[in-house]
């Protein structure tokens, strides 16, 4: 099979020459020019983009069927074999296998070991501690994630089940998995087209037809009309027929087929997660550096003490050695490990999952909310997401009275007469239009007029439901639409007069020159057409006796547009303003394209979609152009993958929203897919998010709850990286150096006791960043880093202060230092929780309560002791002394929070771990920071010299009067000093003091 290739060809939209923009098309042409370079208002209507593929000379052979009599039993199932059935192959995960890839990952291997280790030296209870943390993470992401259907199953769905077909001479029911290439099938009003197939021009009983099908298959490629096609086009899989009849030989079949493409690009989208890298990285990190040091402890404790056996004496098998050495380790690396990292990190993503489903956003992947915090792009489909996927009536023009060609008005402007000056009403337009419509059609324009003339008009709206008669007005004849007259028209009686007249609605070319020309009217068609609007004339003969000799005269312009949903502007204006930038895309043209991104207030710089696969331009300068467009038209699956995948190469996250088949690869390819109301089973399935209330207003909802669960999970990461360095180096320092460490069920009790408390983060108050939030690795690591440290020093002061300055015994240092190690690093949770001063937001209750009471129990456990514990008293004085410096240590550390976190750039990490990837990423962004103050600079001398010549032309008019001055501009119009400021942390302070934001 030769590959595929796309051509554009006119084929006109089903509302075919009633259209605004200009006479029909005669026949197909094929051209390679894009649409997009019409010139606007020339009054022809852009070509809509028709997807073929080439079929091999083989294939075509096959298709040379009979149209009356169809294949034969013997060919189909021949075929049947060589090409396969009609269907989505189905790939369904095993249950066990999903529910086991949770138990993977640097972090849940590493517990893993230690749990083989903990059994092999007989430690049930560390053992038991370590098998209940994986299996508890496992069951949580398992759960959460469990979806109902798989995207492929939904593609498969949305086949048409049975179709009519021609078997052995026969018009048979037969199943759609069954039709293969050559099948001759019967297509009608309402059918879902179950294959891809060429239209023959023979109707379904055999004779010959001029005829054509209207086909909606918005679905598929996003057009917010449906499509004319007549002999020769090929119907797409799942499109529907929304007027005509016809038989059609099936070309393309199962995966071949236009929606079977779809389902290969979501098969082969298996990108590993933006959250699965982050805790990857971080448990790596947390890896290498506890195996290191407690690497360096077994060796140390093997070869360079003396071991002894519980009878006191000495150990001197090697291999004996090992294993007391290697238990001992083992619990500190236990509790150095973060077991809880994973588990309150998607505890606290089950939590917010459950906040979104009461806001009507449904999270079918559970990190999904994560990336959802840090998404920088949100491409959004047009067609059914942004518009409303339904053709209403837009603002009408009214032409005067009297115009037109009965009273002499042959000059074409529009007025005559004494009622020159008086306009018809739109309810005038409205009622006349109404009454030339069609009723009982399904055509979506004739549709939206009946629909504006009913709701508007009040003769009409009083009438019972399913009354067809217009009070007051008798329809005697009605001639319907043909390609020959371009218009509708019916023969009316007033009731009340019992004069008749003649209504007619069409293209407005046509029913302009019957009345004579109108110039003012014939401006509007051709600026409607320059926006991409649709129009109809409607015209009427005044009430005289024989309306058949009588003129017309024009009533107005009807203009059609799928118009925005009420909450789609300020949808977009809400996600800038959290700094996130919205992209349109559409498989409409070019044309409606920029009208539309006008009327949603978005700037119209609009792409051609066809240029993403332009072969003389880089990827790079590719990218850079995706990046900067406003948005992109005239797009097929492939180029929404195309989009995605190109931004999310240059390191933004990206979400992509879309209801429809051709939305479900890019849905499936981007970072955070999200579904809107009224989807389709594959675009549902293939997201990672589902909107259930109608528009894309609950997306900013979810946005804002993700960036609150991302500040969470964030905190949490800090506190416990900080602590997890903190119990290293302290230990690695206190065996080697000092020979103490605390009993086993004490560690033990500090990593259980203290993850347990913070999965209630969950719950905790949060401040939420303008600006997709990151992870910000570097900044995380030596924030973490510092904190660890002096973490350490504040333990060792105490370490020394109760050994050397008070005497303590050793068994009461052990429940001191338990103390102190347990209660200051978890209060520090407490600054971590905001990345700016604790005060700012206030922790909540239960929050408070759950940290807060873990250290109390603490407390009282070392005032008396637990023996089980191995902890013995140590009297109030130390009790309270060590939880009161602990919360005073927590508001000092905060100060060093602060102060990094504001001084902390990009440029600093790049020094302290000079990797290539991130020098490289720093000359670029001085390079892009240097040319925005540069460009900035230049705009800035043009703003004082436009500035200086408006002034002088202002003194300059006072002196010739003031009736010659010109409208005054104030001097802070052009003043440079209002233009925003660039912030690149990866900077220095006199770098920033130069940068200026360009605002293009």
């Amino acid at each position: 099979m030769s590959p595929s290739k796309v051509v554009v060809t006119n084929i006109e939209p089903a509302d075919g020459p009633r259209s605004a923009e200009g006479p029909p098309h005669v026949g197909a042409m094929t051209h390679t020019a894009s649409p997009g370079s019409r010139a606007p208002g020339d009054g022809t209507p852009p070509a809509h983009d028709e997807v073929i593929e080439v079929i091999d000379d083989e294939l075509e052979r096959l298709l040379q069927t009979d149209p009356r009599q169809g294949l034969t039993d013997a060919e189909a199932l021949e075929r049947l074999a060589r090409f396969g059935p009609n269907a989505i192959p189905e790939k369904k995960a095993n249950a066990l296998l999903k529910f086991l890839s949770y138990f993977g990952g640097p972090i849940s291997f590493l517990l893993e070991f230690a749990a083989v280790v903990s059994a092999v030296l007989g430690d049930w209870v560390d053992f038991g501690i370590l098998a209940v943390v994986l299996v508890i993470n496992a069951l949580i992401g398992f759960v959460e994630e469990a979806k109902a259907e798989s995207a492929l199953d939904a593609l498969k769905n949305t086949l048409a089940l049975k179709c009519r077909a021609w078997r052995n001479g026969r018009l048979v029911d037969v199943p759609a998995e069954t039709l293969v290439p050559g099948d001759v099938i019967a297509l009608r009003l309402g059918d879902i087209v179950p294959a891809d197939a060429r239209l023959l021009g023979v109707g379904v009983t055999g004779e010959a037809t001029q005829g054509a099908l209207h086909v909606d298959q918005s679905a598929l490629t996003g057009e917010s009309l449906p499509v004319k096609k007549a002999k020769n086009a090929v119907v797409f899989s799942s499109s529907i027929i929304k007027q005509g009849q016809m038989l059609a030989v099936v070309a393309k079949t199962g995966l071949k087929t236009y929606i079977g493409r779809a389902a290969n690009l979501i098969s082969v989208t298996t990108d590993e997660g933006h959250f699965q890298k982050i805790i990857g990285r971080i448990g790596n990190f947390l890896i290498v550096i506890t195996v290191a040091m407690v690497g360096i402890l077994l060796v140390v404790e093997m070869t360079a003490k003396t071991m002894y056996s519980p009878q006191g004496t000495p150990i001197m098998s090697p291999g004996e050695r090992f294993k007391v050495s290697l238990k001992q380790v083992l619990i500190l690396a236990i509790a150095a490990i973060p077991v809880g990292l994973p588990t309150v990190l998607s505890a606290t993503m089950a939590v917010g999952a459950s906040q979104l489903s009461k806001k009507q956003v449904i999270v079918k992947r559970l990190t999904a909310i994560e990336e959802l915090a840090s998404v920088s792009v949100l491409c959004s489909d047009k067609t059914g997401t942004l518009t409303l996927n339904r053709l209403t009536i837009d603002r009408p023009f009214l032409a005067r009275r009297g115009g037109g060609c009965e009273s002499g008005c042959e000059s074409g402007d529009g007025a005559g007469g004494a009622n020159a000056a008086q306009l018809f009403g739109e309810d005038d337009l409205l009622l006349t239009a109404f009454l030339a419509s069609e009723h009982g059609t399904q055509d979506p324009i004739e549709s939206a007029v009946r629909s504006a003339a009913i709701t508007q008009v009040a003769i009409l709206r009083d009438r019972e439901h399913g009354d067809l008669t217009v009070p007051g007005f008798r329809i005697n004849e009605f001639i319907p639409f043909n390609p020959v007259s371009k218009f509708t028209e019916a023969t009316v009686t007033d009731a009340a007069t019992g004069l008749r007249f003649r209504c007619i609605k069409g293209a407005p070319q046509v029913v302009i020159e019957m009345c004579g020309g109108h110039a003012e009217a014939t401006a509007v068609v051709v600026d409607l057409a320059r926006r991409g609007l649709r129009a109809l004339g409607v015209a009427r003969t005044a009430t005289v006796v024989d309306p058949a000799s009588a003129c017309f005269q024009l009533v107005g312009l009807i203009s059609l547009l799928d118009p925005p949903r009420p909450d789609s502007a300020h949808t977009i204006r809400e996600c800038r303003g959290l700094g996130i930038s919205f992209k349109m895309i559409t498989g409409d043209q070019l044309i409606i394209a920029k009208e539309v991104a006008h009327r949603l207030g978005m700037p119209r710089t609009i792409l051609d979609a066809h240029k993403l696969m332009d072969e003389s331009m880089s990827e790079s300068g590719l990218t850079d152009r995706v990046i900067k467009a406003d948005g992109f038209a005239q797009v097929v699956p492939e180029h929404k993958f195309r989009v995605v995948e190109l931004m999310q190469k240059r390191g933004l996250l990206v979400g992509m929203t879309g209801d429809g088949v051709n939305d479900a690869p890019a849905l499936k390819k981007a970072n955070v897919g999200i579904a809107v109301e009224g989807c389709t089973d594959a675009a549902r399935s293939a997201a990672d998010i589902v909107l259930l209330a109608p528009g894309l207003s609950t997306i900013v909802d979810g946005i804002k709850t993700s960036r609150a669960i991302f500040q969470r999970m964030r905190s949490y990461a800090l506190y416990r990286i900080a602590s997890t360095i903190h119990f290293l180096i302290f230990f690695f320092i206190s065996l080697l150096v000092f020979g103490f460490s605390l009993p086993d069920r004490l560690i033990i009790l500090i990593a259980v006791l203290n993850d347990v408390a913070t999965l209630v983060i969950a719950f905790d108050h949060t401040l939420i960043s303008d600006r997709p939030d990151k992870w910000r690795l570097g900044q995380l690591m030596l924030l973490s880093f510092i904190l660890g440290a002096l973490l350490m020093g504040i333990s060792f002061a105490h370490y020394f202060v109760a050994r050397d300055a008070f005497g303590v015994t050793p068994a009461q240092l052990q429940t001191i230092m338990y103390l102190q190690i347990s209660s200051c690093p978890h209060f520090v949770i407490f600054s971590t929780r905001l990345p700016t001063w604790f005060w700012k937001a206030a922790p909540s209750p239960l929050f408070v309560i759950a940290v807060g009471g873990t250290q109390v129990f603490a407390m009282f456990m070392s005032v008396y002791g637990v023996s089980f514990f191995d902890a013995v008293p140590i009297g109030w004085g130390w009790g309270v002394s060590v939880l009161a410096i602990s919360t005073a240590c927590f508001m000092l550390l905060d100060i060093v929070k602060v102060l990094v976190i504001r001084h902390w750039s990009f440029g600093l990490t790049a020094a302290l771990w000079p990797t290539p990837t991130r020098r490289a990423e720093l000359r670029k962004r001085r390079e892009e920071l240097a040319r925005k103050v540069h460009t900035q600079a230049n705009i800035d001398k043009m703003r004082r010299a436009v500035w200086a010549a408006e002034f002088i032309f202002s003194v300059r008019s006072k002196a010739n009067g003031p009736d010659n001055a010109p409208k005054r501009r104030d001097a802070h119009d052009f003043d440079p000093s209002r233009s925003g400021r660039v912030r690149d942390s990866s900077l220095t302070d006199k770098d920033q003091d130069v940068a200026v934001q360009v605002d293009v």
